[in-house]
């Protein structure tokens, strides 16, 4: 079992940053991948980044360059570092999991990009 809570979503204007966090109830180094997905209202949901173990990332082709996902394993926290952030970047962002097979997510946290 994987327990994971983001955090660190809000509003921000176009152009703007923000970090979203993601912490695990065990230790991340044992989880095979790591990554953050989106869905925007009326869309279905879609994988943004993903961190593998060892450390190869993954990023969809409108986040690159913006975006940057890392994880610190003393923590057991994976990050998702957002830049230059546009209004289509507004999703509820949710932190994903695969370990032992099953797939594990967070509740979501919404961010919202507008003047």
């Amino acid at each position: 079992q994987v327990q994971l809570v983001e955090s660190g979503g809000g509003l921000v204007q176009p152009g703007g940053s923000l970090r979203l966090s993601c912490a695990a109830s065990r230790t991340i180094f044992s989880i095979n991948v790591l990554g953050w997905f989106r869905q925007a209202p009326g869309k279905q949901r879609e994988l943004v980044a993903r961190i593998l173990s060892p450390d190869f990332t993954y990023y969809i082709d409108s986040v690159k360059g913006r975006f940057t996902i890392s994880r610190d394993n003393a923590k057991n926290t994976v990050y998702l570092q957002m830049n230059s952030l546009k209004p289509e970047d507004t999703a509820v962002y949710y932190c994903y999991a695969r370990y032992n097979y099953n797939d594990y997510w967070g509740q979501g946290t919404q961010v919202t990009v507008s003047s």
